[in-house]
């Protein structure tokens, strides 16, 4: 009987689930969705591209930037097929391989992006608190090294994690919470233990996003103190304005997904459109706010976009 209950791995279909409860207006909220992912598609695309091209960034910084851009590049890109799929052609169906693979990429850039922006909390502690070294310190090479190395981590951690995923049977309720598919909601599916499996979820979350926040916080302590040794007013307001982005990219990754962690936890009285809309659009948060944050508040990339926007008007 217990047999005849589970699905076959290989062959077992999932359906991804839209807005519940707000079916018919779905086209609509589709269209806020589409616009957001256009804003993080072109802004994201247009700092990679002003990045590469421009000379004068080619600094630590800006290749920082441009891993962070790059990741929230295909963030973004993951859940893109599936969501608007959901939204506008009621294409739900996912197959168990694609599924695994969405949940691999999804998560895995997403842990990307907490260590790209320990990398640069990084790049700020060293600019501020032993300027003379930065560039002795941050080399081209050593840059490679920090971008390889965070790559590998999220390869080592979620490797573990989509193997006993495929170990798993699932039963005929393979109906998932969210447009696309997230570790915690496919296992919870599972007809078997799945035991390890959150033992692998929690150990991912805390070496990577766990690991990461604690080492940012310091570094800020450090920067901090460093920046009030400064005698002069002008010198600590111009230490801390070359921060301001990544303070702000730091809060807009940390915030929603501690929101987001409350919300799942304790906000079961919440209708459950809201929980399904928080979790799509803390995806896009991120990918959507970064581009526009470092545009407005860094000098250099908001020349070289005007820069490239102008050439292309003279061009037209």
């Amino acid at each position: 009987m217990l047999a005849l209950n589970k699905t076959n791995v290989q062959s077992v279909t999932f359906f991804l689930t839209g807005i519940p409860g707000l079916k018919a207006a779905q086209v609509w909220i589709s269209i806020p969705f589409c616009l957001l992912y256009v804003i993080a598609l072109s802004g994201n695309s247009m700092i990679l591209f002003v990045v590469l091209r421009e000379q004068n960034l080619h600094e630590p910084m800006y290749y920082f930037l441009s891993m962070l851009s790059a990741t929230d590049l295909s963030l973004s890109l993951c859940t893109l097929s599936t969501t608007l799929g959901v939204f506008w052609f009621e294409a739900r169906e996912i197959t168990l391989n694609a599924c695994i693979a969405q949940m691999f990429f999804l998560h895995g850039f997403t842990f990307m992006e907490s260590g790209v922006l320990l990398a640069m909390a990084f790049d700020r502690f060293v600019a501020i608190c032993n300027p003379l070294r930065y560039t002795t310190v941050l080399t081209n090479a050593r840059i490679a090294q920090i971008g390889m190395s965070i790559l590998i981590r999220n390869i080592a951690v979620m490797l573990p994690v989509v193997l006993f995923v495929k170990k798993l049977s699932f039963c005929s309720a393979v109906v998932l919470s969210h447009s696309y598919c997230y570790h915690v909601d496919l296992i919870q599916l599972s007809c078997t233990d799945n035991r390890i499996n959150n033992i692998l979820g929690l150990f991912a979350i805390f070496s990577t996003t766990g690991f990461d926040c604690p080492c940012i916080l310091l570094s800020y302590v450090l920067i901090i103190r460093s920046v009030l040794s400064i005698a002069s007013s002008e010198g600590r307001q111009k230490a801390f304005n070359t921060c301001i982005s990544h303070i702000s990219a730091v809060a807009i990754f940390y915030i929603p997904l501690i929101g987001l962690s409350l919300v799942r936890r304790y906000g079961h009285s919440a209708p459950a459109f809201v929980h399904t809309i928080m979790a799509n659009v803390f995806l896009l948060i991120p990918p959507v706010l970064n581009p526009i944050i470092y545009s407005v508040k860094t000098k250099q990339i908001r020349k070289a976009i005007t820069k490239v926007l102008i050439q292309k008007q003279q061009q037209i």
